[in-house]
């Protein structure tokens, strides 16, 4: 085949990954198993326990908990079509959407389930994917993986604290704490934000024509929004705006107050930020966000706050949360450029290369047998010669090669070479898995059991 043929045969592939998603490929999921299992291990030492809410939801839970101003509400829902029966009057009225976040839906379940029953706080943690229809930009994603943790049941200061200090520990744990300035601020009750929005609107009656189109869309729908705008002409203005430190009460004060001792306590270092207000309706009283440390929102990991009313707005009693969420993807952008590299556990140790169907048939008990004890073991493909399975086994990047032939067949050996050093040597072919465990020492062999010696589950990696 020609070179041009060739070539030709690697056209533009028919079909490619819808705009705003992205393949995880084998690489990433390293990251994302690295992230889940620190996430996995703190959220256990605080004593939260893990909820899987479903991907998609009734569109009121997210008009009603996130606001039907945010920006997630009025343009980033995924919005979700599906057959019905007869019978299913009630879904025929229900129209559903992707989960954009998880907060809503956890507090949705918590009601639904009767978790006030349980002790209180109920503490909650979860991963998994999330949609909104955003514009697609570096390390932000219109279909993406996000880590959730949720207490829910008691205000206290202290909680606040220590959800903060488990996201800290997480970073630091993926080694970029170092890269991420957390962002605080108290935005006060209910009452003092209704009381600072009718401020803010009378300020900029006769100065709308100086605001950008989508600030003018804030101002009549969530005016809050205006504090974190990017506008430049917004920022300039509201250096002369009423400030919402100005309507805080004195209740919000002394609470916020009491959470900054706590996080110095557990030496957390922050930077107040008045203008920091969150994206959500039902935020409330304590607010942060993990900004990069070089370049400020633009690549932050994400952030969260109290939420004390979001409870009662799906039926329940009145019942105080706190939240955070941080978004995968972004947590591994920060990791690569800090180089941090994610323990790998995907590399082939043995290459079991094999000529002939009796050699091929002892092979596969081979591998069965060393895949058993922990080896990771690929081999006994095809029909290649051995010569083309030595180079197999060499992109493959194998460690040490097994090779049965015929002869080897009628002599019950086996050829063990070892592919770094270019050696070989002949050994019995039932001391072959033992010869082979020795050569890579227990340290690096792959085993793990479903329960352990009590019967308890364990971490399986996963």
């Amino acid at each position: 085949m020609a070179k041009s043929d060739r070539i030709s045969d690697m056209a533009e592939p028919m079909f490619r990954t819808p705009k705003g998603t992205h393949d995880v490929l084998p690489e990433d999921h390293q990251y994302m198993t690295y992230i889940k299992k620190a996430v996995r291990h703190r959220c256990r030492q605080a004593g939260y326990r893990r909820i899987d809410p479903p991907i998609f939801e009734n569109r009121a839970i997210f008009e009603r908990g996130i606001g039907q101003h945010t920006d997630i509400v009025s343009k980033e829902l995924f919005l979700v079509s599906g057959k019905h029966t007869e019978g299913e009057d009630q879904e025929k009225s229900m129209q559903l959407a992707l989960r954009p976040e998880f907060t809503a839906g956890i507090c949705r379940s918590y009601v639904e389930h009767g978790m006030q029953q349980l002790p209180q706080p109920v503490e909650l943690y979860a991963i998994g994917q999330c949609f909104r229809y955003d514009r697609p930009q570096k390390g932000r994603y219109r279909q993406f993986h996000q880590v959730d943790l949720e207490v829910i049941g008691l205000k206290d200061p202290s909680l606040d604290a220590q959800l903060i200090h488990v996201c800290m520990n997480i970073f630091k744990d993926l080694q970029i704490a170092d890269r991420l300035t957390l962002q605080l601020n108290n935005i006060g009750s209910s009452d003092n934000r209704k009381a600072f929005v009718v401020a803010l609107k009378d300020f900029f009656i006769g100065k709308e024509r100086h605001l950008p189109e989508i600030d003018l869309r804030r101002l009549e729908g969530n005016p809050l929004r205006l504090l974190d705008s990017k506008e430049a002409d917004t920022q300039i203005l509201l250096k002369s705006a009423p400030t919402l430190d100005q309507f805080i009460d004195e209740e919000s004060k002394v609470y916020h107050a009491t959470l900054i001792e706590y996080l110095q306590e557990l030496e957390i270092p922050f930077t107040s930020n008045v203008g920091l207000v969150r994206g959500l309706d039902y935020y409330g009283q304590t607010v942060f966000e993990f900004w990069d440390g070089s370049s400020g929102a633009q690549n932050a990991v994400g952030g969260g706050g109290r939420y004390d009313g979001l409870i009662e707005l799906f039926g329940g009693a009145p019942t105080p949360g706190v939240g955070a969420a941080f978004g995968i993807e972004r947590m591994i952008w920060h990791m690569k450029q800090a180089g941090v590299k994610a323990p790998n556990k995907d590399q082939v140790d043995v290459f079991v290369a094999q000529l002939g169907p009796d050699a091929k048939k002892m092979c596969l008990r081979l591998i069965s047998a060393l895949r058993e004890s922990g080896v990771h073991t690929i081999g006994a493909l095809g029909e290649a010669s051995l010569k083309s399975q030595m180079r197999l086994a060499d992109k493959f990047g194998a460690r040490f090669t097994l090779l049965l032939g015929q002869m080897e067949v009628k002599e019950g050996k086996i050829i063990l070479r070892d592919m770094a050093a270019g050696k070989q040597k002949t050994v019995a072919f039932d001391k072959a898995v033992p010869e082979v465990l020795e050569l890579l020492g227990a340290k690096d062999l792959d085993t793990y059991s479903l329960t352990d010696q009590l019967g308890n589950v364990v971490d399986s990696g996963e």
